[in-house]
């Protein structure tokens, strides 16, 4: 992962997604699910890469029982703290590690299973880090993630950002194929990844699901989240203010009543280790 990645969620970007932990787990719920009812029951050892605050590695440790093995994996201290104190309190067997996945000394062929829910599209080198994964799963084993589609097909995770674009002239352009949340837009480059990195079986599918979250949730969302969230940080006041409107009336068509309700638009790719 690039140095950039690893400033950005060893700090604010770490700290932001703690603090939202409840919100992000509320309006991720579906996926989550998604991602559970995948796992074969067969699964010994199951890694969850990109894990953040646990939520996931903690799904997975629920389903499989107390005799399997979960871990999960993510480059940031605060979310890596945030899971074990997570696990702790939950009596939990799942167990964490902060480390970067694409530079990590897996134990060869230890994994089943290996899952990602938003996780996989920070790489500065995504090849070498799927190819590391594959190594660290035995043949047989299976591999799942979900990613986000093209910033074109997610309005709502572009909203906040396009409003406040006159407001906050510093915000970075989206690059294509770049690390960060559109990272894996591009399905065959996805595609010709995975397989130059010995996974086969391959199949990437596009996938639409509903997410939702309180109303109330919204001004801390549109103000924190992203990279419109980490400019307001150090702005001021009177800006903060500013965009707080502007991005209120842009999310508008996504309120209803009490809750905020948007498709994410998805990859949901899987593939075989064999």
């Amino acid at each position: 992962m690039n140095q950039q990645q690893s400033t950005i969620w060893n700090s604010t970007g770490g700290n932001t997604w703690v603090a939202a932990q409840a919100l992000l787990d509320h309006m991720f719920q579906p996926i989550e699910d998604l991602l559970m009812q995948a796992i074969p029951p067969a699964t010994q050892s199951l890694l969850d890469v990109g894990c953040g605050t646990g939520s996931t590695t903690l799904a997975a440790a629920r389903r499989l029982g107390a005799d399997r093995r979960c871990t999960g994996i993510d480059i940031s201290g605060p979310m890596i703290t945030a899971a074990r104190d997570r696990a702790a309190q939950a009596q939990s067997s799942a167990t964490f590690i902060q480390a970067d996945a694409q530079r990590h000394a897996f134990e060869p062929a230890s994994f089943d299973a290996i899952i990602s829910r938003f996780g996989v599209m920070f790489f500065d080198d995504p090849a070498a880090a799927f190819s590391a994964l594959r190594r660290a799963t035995r043949d047989g084993g299976t591999l799942r993630c979900i990613v986000w589609r093209a910033p074109e097909d997610n309005p709502f995770m572009t909203a906040a950002e396009r409003s406040a674009s006159a407001l906050l002239p510093q915000l970075p352009a989206r690059v294509p194929d770049e690390p960060g949340q559109f990272g894996f837009a591009n399905r065959e480059r996805v595609r010709t990844m995975l397989e130059q990195s010995g996974w086969r079986d391959i199949d990437i599918a596009p996938l639409d699901v509903a997410c939702s979250f309180p109303e109330p949730d919204l001004l801390h969302y549109m103000t924190h989240m992203g990279p419109v969230g980490r400019l307001l940080q150090t702005a001021g006041e009177s800006t903060r203010q500013q965009v707080a409107a502007v991005a209120r009336a842009a999310f508008e068509p996504y309120v209803h009543g009490d809750q905020v309700r948007y498709t994410a638009a998805l990859w949901d790719i899987r593939a075989g280790a064999r």
